[in-house]
């Protein structure tokens, strides 16, 4: 297709990353069209970190930050937006990113299949690790909800994107991933990011605002962009804004007040000038996604994560999702060798007679230090909603030198799962 010599700015917000300068590379010797990329980058760093070589480029417009003075990546990005001058298109990634040859093209192409008036491609990228021998392969993923947090906003994870059965098209979405965004320029005009926004709740905020406004979500159908997830051995706000350094706030500051933010928002309170649009509402949205803000519930075609928008549904579709509670039992010469030796997480999921998962939980280590014992019999109790009953088990071990082990599961005894009543009586399932 042809550009028509169409701008695209690219905002990359980075935070001490030293992945910051080969991205961009990457992003620029990977473009059909280099000459007609932008860059508004939000460079937050220390006075003896490299320096930025880049700067001097005329497609570069770098706001200039010490880290101490940082508010955290939605403040970065809504710094960035404030560079854009008019470009035809807008790119929102994150600073440890590789791109396919010819992404650009790729982008504008799916942005036509979509045969949307005001498309937004988003996704969370493809993992990669950076290094000398960088290896980009893996097909697209799509973002799935999974759970709700405690402020009911919402939490999300990655999953392969359906081959079987569906054309190769975009997807329609029902959220928007931060670190991979392409729209119209204009959305930097109608979806302006919120500053004081932080890190959880940020993805939720931004689907809904962007919805509200007209836009329509989608996820493409390939591999455009790649991300580093893992980032052992860099620099993270929360890490470094802490009380112990000279900063004007604690993280945990910044993040509980940007989730009750969210929380307001959410429930579709007046959150000031960073709110909801008006070309649709935030129950439109619900109904499109299957979700309740309010009873913090999501129906089972959301869970499964099949696409949108969700079928009709009852008017109290709620009050047919339980509160379950369940007891996984399993044997500890059941788990692969290393899945306690020096533990990352497991993945524990939740599926129903029909194979679907209706939850997943990823026992972190500080869940798993309870497990360290030499008892025969390990029980996990895990909480969640369902509309359906729980029949089995999933359990995907990672260790942190070995990587993900081998997967093992097994059947949900029949007495070791319950409906709850309420908070503290459990009646039988």
């Amino acid at each position: 297709m042809s550009y028509d010599d169409n701008l695209i700015f690219v905002s990359i917000a980075a935070y001490r990353d030293p992945q910051l300068v080969p991205t961009v590379l990457d992003c620029i010797a990977k473009a059909l069209r280099p000459e007609l990329l932008r860059f508004g980058v939000c460079w937050q760093h220390d006075a003896d970190e490299e320096p930025l070589l880049l700067k001097d480029d005329l497609r570069f417009r770098i706001v200039d930050v010490d880290w101490r003075d940082s508010k955290g990546a939605c403040w970065a990005r809504s710094e960035i937006m404030k560079l854009w001058q008019g470009e035809d298109w807008f790119l929102q990634v994150d600073s440890h990113c590789r791109f396919a040859p010819g992404w650009d093209e790729m982008l504008l192409q799916a942005m036509t299949e979509t045969s949307a008036e005001k498309p937004i491609l988003s996704t969370y990228a493809t993992p990669f690790t950076p290094g000398e021998n960088e290896v980009l392969h893996g097909g697209p993923l799509q973002i799935v909800f999974q759970a709700f947090t405690p402020e009911g906003i919402p939490q999300l994870r990655p999953e392969a994107f359906p081959r079987t059965g569906y054309a190769m098209r975009p997807r329609r979405a029902r959220f928007l991933s931060a670190g991979f965004l392409f729209a119209q320029g204009c959305f930097v005009q109608e979806v302006t990011y919120d500053p004081e926004l932080y890190f959880m709740g940020e993805e939720s905020a931004m689907t809904v605002r962007a919805f509200t406004h007209g836009y329509d979500l989608f996820h493409p159908s390939q591999t455009i962009v790649w991300h580093d997830y893992i980032r052992a051995d860099a620099r993270k706000h929360w890490g470094d804004h802490v009380d112990t350094q000279r900063v004007a706030c604690h993280w945990k500051d910044r993040d509980d007040w940007s989730r009750r933010k969210v929380q307001r928002l959410l429930l579709g309170e007046d959150v000031g000038s960073f709110g909801l649009g008006s070309i649709r509402t935030l129950a439109d949205y619900e109904t499109y996604a299957g979700l309740s803000f309010k009873h913090r519930k999501a129906q089972q075609y959301t869970v499964r994560g099949e696409e949108p928008p969700n079928p009709e549904a009852p008017f109290d579709w709620t009050d047919k999702i339980y509160p379950w509670i369940a007891r996984i039992r399993l044997q500890r010469d059941q788990l692969p060798e290393g899945s306690l030796n020096d533990p990352q997480l497991w993945n524990l999921s939740i599926l129903d007679e029909g194979g679907y998962e209706i939850c997943r939980r990823d026992l972190t280590t500080d869940e798993l230090a309870p497990l360290y014992g030499k008892q025969k019999e390990i029980a996990l109790i895990v909480e969640f909603p369902s509309e359906t009953v729980p029949e089995s088990w999933t359990l995907l071990p990672m260790s942190r030198s070995l990587g993900w082990l081998r997967r093992i599961g097994g059947k949900i005894l029949e007495d070791d799962v319950a409906i709850l009543k309420n908070d503290e009586d459990e009646v039988d399932g």
